[in-house]
């Protein structure tokens, strides 16, 4: 599970509740936003982190492959 820090907590159920205002026109309390994003956090978190992995991973691979070639240009 995502574990989040005090202040980034506060700014995500904010967002939750601000979103829920503005575009399902509901109001959510405190305790069912926190609930939700813990939810997010158990369930779905784990997908956005690893995507985040695949991606830099994917942006390392570029980047070695570029100073493979700059070492082999330097080699001829």
């Amino acid at each position: 599970m995502i574990e989040f820090s005090k202040d980034e907590k506060e700014v995500i159920v904010s967002k939750l509740q601000t979103y829920f205002s503005d575009e399902l026109d509901q109001e959510i309390g405190q305790f069912d936003a926190e609930f939700l994003l813990d939810f997010f956090a158990e369930e779905i978190g784990k997908l956005f982190y690893n995507r985040g992995l695949y991606d830099a991973q994917t942006i390392l691979e570029s980047r070695m492959d570029n100073i493979v070639e700059a070492i082999s240009e330097l080699e001829k």
